[in-house]
């Protein structure tokens, strides 16, 4: 079992700056991907980032939604069992509730189905 909570949601301007954290329990973090989405009020939930395991062939390789690309960045800290969100240039359109997940690692890491663990999500939300 893994146990995710995120953290550093909040509310910003447009053309600001957030980072959010997720931070997960147990001592196989390292073997799991770990993906974010996010959902807005009545929109079907989708993918931003995603960031392949430490034992990975591609060994961290990190994917981006097209509308995120240039402006998030995903990173792991494998010693401190979290990975982030690092998110510039924010837009009104981010507005939303991001979750991060954590899987083991596929093809498909912009499809939710591929992860088995999800935390309860933070809001984020940018002004104009």
């Amino acid at each position: 079992q893994v146990q995710l909570v995120e953290s550093g949601g909040g509310l910003v301007q447009a053309g600001g700056s957030l980072r959010l954290s997720c931070a997960a329990s147990g001592r196989t973090f390292s073997s799991y991907a770990m993906g974010w989405f996010r959902q807005a009020p009545g929109k079907e939930r989708e993918f931003v980032a995603a960031i392949s395991s430490a034992i990975s062939w591609s060994g961290g390789n990190t994917y981006y939604a097209d509308s995120v690309k240039g402006r998030f960045t995903i990173s792991r800290d494998n010693a401190k069992n979290t990975v982030y969100l690092q998110m510039s240039s924010l837009k009104p359109e981010d507005t939303a509730v991001y979750y991060c997940a954590a899987g083991y690692d596929s093809s498909w890491y912009w499809i939710g189905d591929q992860y088995d663990y999800w935390g309860q999500g933070t809001q984020v939300t940018v002004s104009s």
